[in-house]
């Protein structure tokens, strides 16, 4: 049998790595070895790939999307391409936008043109439900018009439609996924989840933006891996996949579960001004992938909060070093 290479943008990153970890894992395919490109910008973590570092099927390339000389050598090689490699952290695109544009526009260009002339290839590009803007009420369908408010969510919705251009002009076999909140182990501590449960395991505050009546639609990574891998083995070229978890919270509602989680009471919760164009609601209509591709979230809230505070408990070695070199 042969392998089918896959290229995997971002697999350092918290999506991208347990993406790897899982495709490398016992559950995962036989028939795949998997390199990971990723820049290692402040997110990008070499320790997340420690599990798989030593497996003959793994390799991994420091390097930048944007490197056209690299990308064209990867592609080449590569049967399918999965892309995560993006600066995804809102409240820095407020701060600065330049280098969002660059990553989440240009090195998807790259990409893209690397597949399109390596011939034929499968390419799963991985995108968010903040590409909708907000909903006051129902779910977002996939054919629902993109209204992105902030600089990282309108970057991320231009690299959607640049990708699905290059199906629908060149016909390449590029297939959209957008996912809800993500939660679990290995998340950058400056995401609510992981910033909130640091800093209570540490004795501090948890910063709650506005109201803390912003709501959510929360995903465990597993569910989300396993979603991105049934459109990259089954899914339609040209087609969106919305990926939901099924539990929608305010933040304040999640921010109570994590202070009983932590053993917190509430004068450890600081209010602080909101966001600038704080989206007030997200939510996905997964049907689709769930009617097609048979996917179902597995991992319930309750469980997989617990686990993840857990995780954060014992692994202070992994994310300390991450606050204290982002501490002013």
């Amino acid at each position: 049998m042969t392998a089918t290479e896959v290229l995997v943008t971002g697999g350092a990153g918290f999506i991208g790595s347990h993406y790897v970890r899982t495709l490398l894992g016992p559950a995962g395919p036989a028939d795949v070895t998997v390199t990971v490109l990723d820049k290692l910008t402040y997110a990008g973590n070499p320790d997340n790939l420690r599990a798989v570092r030593h497996d003959p099927r793994f390799s991994f390339v420091q390097g930048d999307i944007c490197d056209e000389p690299l990308v064209a050598r990867l592609t080449e090689r590569a049967g399918h391409i999965v892309h995560f490699a993006a600066e995804s952290h809102v409240d820095r695109s407020i701060l600065g936008s330049a280098e969002f544009v660059r990553t989440n526009v240009l090195g998807t260009q790259v990409l893209l043109d690397a597949a399109l002339r390596a011939g034929s290839r499968t390419f799963v590009h991985v995108s968010t439900d903040e590409v909708y803007g907000s909903i006051d009420e129902g779910s977002w369908s996939e054919d629902h018009p993109l209204a992105p408010t902030s600089p990282y969510s309108a970057s991320k919705a231009s690299s959607d439609l640049l990708a699905l251009s290059y199906h629908r002009t060149h016909g390449l076999d590029v297939r959209v996924t957008r996912c809800s909140n993500n939660y679990g182990h290995h998340h950058f501590p400056e995401k609510v989840i992981p910033l909130f449960v640091t800093n209570l395991l540490d004795g501090l505050t948890a910063p709650l933006y506005g109201d803390g009546g912003n709501i959510r639609d929360w995903l465990h990574i597993d569910d989300h891996v396993r979603g991105i891998e049934l459109v990259r083995t089954a899914g339609r070229p040209g087609e969106v996949y919305n990926i939901g978890g099924g539990t929608e919270l305010t933040n304040l509602e999640l921010l109570k579960l994590l202070l009983a989680e932590c053993g917190a009471g509430w004068e450890r919760v600081e209010y602080v001004t909101d966001r600038k164009g704080h989206d007030r609601r997200y939510s996905v209509d997964w049907t689709k992938i769930r009617t097609e591709l048979g996917y179902q979230p597995q991992k319930d809230f309750a469980t997989g909060l617990a686990e993840t505070i857990s995780w954060y408990r014992e692994n202070r070695t992994w994310w300390e070093p991450l606050k204290a070199r982002a501490a002013p």
